[in-house]
């Protein structure tokens, strides 16, 4: 890869930047925190005034620009010789919909400062960047150790955001076995169907991030603070990816279970009122047939010429004989 010039930030800004004459109806959203050695830039859904700042105050690559524009990116990391873009995927559950999406962060990482582009509202890292933008002793603390250890905090805060919702997800798992042997298994199928989306939804967000963390751990020691010994830190990640994907798993293979319980209930069912169905049909039917035979409109023995009685009588006979042995050799019976 072509050599690129180092990534600067010429001028210090405000949190808000304020609108140059050129821009006709607002000015670029982004919001910026200074610390030791270190600046914090964080852009929420960027457009093309963002994209604009961004390429005045940073020399990154153009593909990178226009990856951060575009809203449907696979989670990766280009590595530069002066800085990393990672682009990651997190769930992030849409009420207008009512289901979870993939909500997109991009980040730029170089030695001395770190960018997070958000495509959608990202709560782990809105509360981090607040936390520090007001907490001086948290912002002290946090930029001291270089790049690197911020970005594994804001990583590491948006992967632990993810158990809360699995824990959610468990709760209607449980919720959804009580209901089935309540007696209402029709009424949940709807919801089974409903839990099994979320579960894929969530597999899709998750398992595309495994090749990015693995590359992210070769390449994480050019920005850690060499006096800190920050190794572990990354690993720490890999293992609550590790163990997201380990319950996504189970749930998977839990409302499959579900699934197969809640339709063996159904079937339990519905033999059990065919077994109540076939024992009033065995009772009626001998009552019927009484009935259809001395209602005929035929003489009866004993009541004169019965040649008919007996035809219709055999010809009943020899349908069932029939039907018996045709039912036997096709394994019914």
């Amino acid at each position: 890869m072509p050599s690129l010039p180092k990534p600067r930030l010429r001028r210090p800004l405000r949190s808000r930047l304020p609108a140059q004459p050129a821009e006709a109806d607002r000015a670029p959203q982004v919001e910026i925190v200074d610390g030791p050695g270190l600046r914090w830039v964080n852009i929420q859904r960027p457009g093309s005034l963002e994209a604009a700042w961004i390429s005045e105050q940073f020399d990154f690559h153009a593909l990178d620009i226009e990856d951060v524009l575009s809203r449907n990116q696979r989670p990766k990391i280009d590595e530069y010789p002066d800085y990393l873009f990672i682009v990651l995927h997190f769930p992030v559950f849409d009420r207008n919909v009512g289901r979870l999406n993939a909500g997109e962060l991009d980040i730029f990482v170089g030695p001395d400062f770190l960018v997070t582009i958000p495509n959608s509202p990202l709560q782990p890292v809105e509360y981090l960047f607040e936390r520090v933008r007001a907490k001086e002793e948290l912002r002290d603390n946090l930029f001291t150790r270089g790049s690197g250890y911020l970005l594994y905090r804001i990583v590491d805060d948006a992967f632990d955001y993810c158990f809360p919702m699995l824990r959610k997800m468990g709760n209607k798992l449980d919720a959804l076995e009580d209901t089935i042997f309540e007696g209402r298994s029709e009424e949940v199928v709807r919801d089974i169907s409903n839990v099994k989306q979320e579960i894929i939804n969530f597999r899709k967000v998750i398992r595309p991030q495994r090749a990015v963390l693995r590359d992210l751990e070769n390449v994480k020691r050019r920005f850690l603070a060499p006096e800190y010994d920050l190794e572990i830190y990354f690993d720490d990640i890999v293992d609550s990816h590790e163990r997201i994907w380990d319950m996504l798993e189970n749930y998977k293979e839990v409302v499959e279970a579900l699934e197969d319980t809640n339709e063996s209930v159904i079937s339990h069912r519905v033999n059990d009122i065919l077994r109540v169905l076939t024992s009033i049909s065995v009772i009626v039917l001998p009552l019927t047939l009484i009935a259809s035979i001395w209602g005929m409109n035929v003489a009866v023995p004993g009541e004169g010429d019965d040649t008919a009685f007996y035809i219709v009588v055999g010809a009943m006979v020899a349908l069932l004989l029939g039907m018996a042995t045709y039912f036997r050799r096709r394994g019914w019976l």
